[in-house]
């Protein structure tokens, strides 16, 4: 199959930088046992990263690009042109892990190179649609976001939510997919930890294990996290405060600040309910869920059988909590120390650093510039891989340019193989 090698339509340095590339990626080989001989992994990785160097669709596309281009499949590491199949098979069956074994590689590799310092770290995800019929609203699909009806074309996925702001309106568009949260270096622009999950899972779930994970595997020396007011959590800022000592450069979510319109506050900070009674007390307890102490009032009618005597047994506002439950309306004031108040919010140092927090979306941009949400695959371990592979992409091409003498140009994913 490579005769066709004799007469090279590739430039040197074109050659030179594949083959850069591709020695930096070291992965573990399946061993081989009966049946079909299996193709080499390290052949197949490196074909599905020059797959997103050139923004290729599909595996079909990829099969054909390969058989037109012999130099470049003798450069991956095939022996024989690969079929679409090989490379399906490569997506669906190879356990994640061990494509995170490469990313993880790629990361210390930069790290020892100075390319990564690791002390500002941002976080936030990106939503990845499935390719079922419910996502497209030219099909006719009843119950199509329904939460409880699985899509038959992609059982793993689930229901989500990607919220928007266009003219200073908010849009809501539901989708059945995944998610791929993520962690970079908010100088250097490069992921440092990647996790895909399925759409129902919330940011803030995976911020906290993917900070245990660089702590873990990385001699990181974090200053800051910055995020969006979607990881506004106590449980969140108390985790990089205490236990990273870093700065939570999180923007505060207003959701946060709320103040119920259902009582207000007396001078000695009792709540007075809508009819206008002191509220009565009922102690203080530690809420699990938040991690906080919280202090119960309860409604006085329901509480104080003078009080009720007095006014008949009825709430004079007739609020319809008094008739649902046996404490009628309930206020829970946090009683411990807000964490926040540690955050200098609006500070200069604050702004400065929240600043960096746009580095995330444009790794977000390099990272779907090849393909990463454009895969005909199915499955949580297939669509986890494709974001893998895209990670690693990236990652090698920073290294490519290290290495090459061009750290400058670590950020531009295709600028070595425009000739490709």
């Amino acid at each position: 199959m490579f005769q066709q090698l004799l007469i090279s339509n590739l430039s040197k340095d074109l050659v030179t930088n594949f083959q850069i590339l591709f020695s930096s990626l070291s992965i573990q080989e399946k061993p081989y046992s009966t049946g079909r001989p299996s193709c080499s992994r390290s052949a197949l990785l490196n074909a599905l990263v020059y797959k997103n160097l050139l923004s290729i669709s599909t595996f079909a596309d990829l099969a054909r690009n390969l058989k037109n281009n012999p130099e470049i499949a003798h450069i991956c590491g095939f022996n024989k042109l690969p079929s679409k199949e090989r490379f399906s098979a490569f997506i669906k069956d190879t356990p994640n892990e061990i494509l995170q074994s490469v990313r993880i590689s790629l990361v210390h590799k930069l790290f020892s190179l100075k390319q990564i310092a690791g002390n500002y770290i941002a976080a936030d995800s990106s939503s990845i649609k499935a390719n079922v019929k419910e996502n497209n609203l030219k099909t006719n699909v009843k119950d199509r976001f329904n939460k409880s009806k699985l899509p038959k074309g992609d059982p793993d996925s689930r229901l989500g939510v990607i919220v928007t702001f266009p003219n200073n309106s908010k849009k809501i568009e539901f989708f059945w997919g995944y998610k791929n949260h993520i962690l970079i270096d908010a100088k250097s622009e490069l992921p440092i930890a990647e996790f895909t999950t399925t759409a129902d899972v919330h940011d803030s779930n995976l911020i906290i294990p993917n900070l245990k994970f660089i702590i873990n595997n990385f001699k990181f020396k974090i200053k800051a996290v910055i995020a969006d007011s979607a990881f506004d959590s106590a449980n969140i800022l108390s985790f990089i405060i205490n236990e990273l000592n870093a700065s939570p450069i999180i923007s505060r979510n207003i959701r946060n600040n709320h103040v119920s319109s259902n009582f207000s506050l007396s001078s000695k900070g009792i709540p007075i309910c809508l009819a206008g009674f002191h509220m009565i007390s009922r102690g203080s307890y530690f809420d699990k869920s938040q991690n906080r102490t919280r202090h119960k009032f309860v409604c006085p009618i329901k509480s104080s059988r003078k009080l009720a005597k007095k006014l008949g047994w009825v709430c004079p506002w007739n609020h319809p909590n008094f008739f649902k439950n046996k404490l009628g309306c309930t206020v829970n004031l946090r009683i411990d120390k807000d964490i926040r108040q540690k955050i200098t919010y609006g500070s200069q140092s604050f702004k400065k650093l929240f600043k960096l927090r746009s580095a995330i979306e444009r790794t977000f941009s390099r990272l779907l510039s090849i393909c990463m949400q454009q895969s005909n695959v199915y499955g949580l371990q297939s669509f986890s891989n494709i974001c893998t592979i895209a990670h690693i992409t990236v990652l090698s091409i920073a290294l490519l340019a290290v290495s090459t003498g061009n750290s400058d140009k670590s950020r531009f994913i295709k600028k070595f193989f425009q000739k490709a």
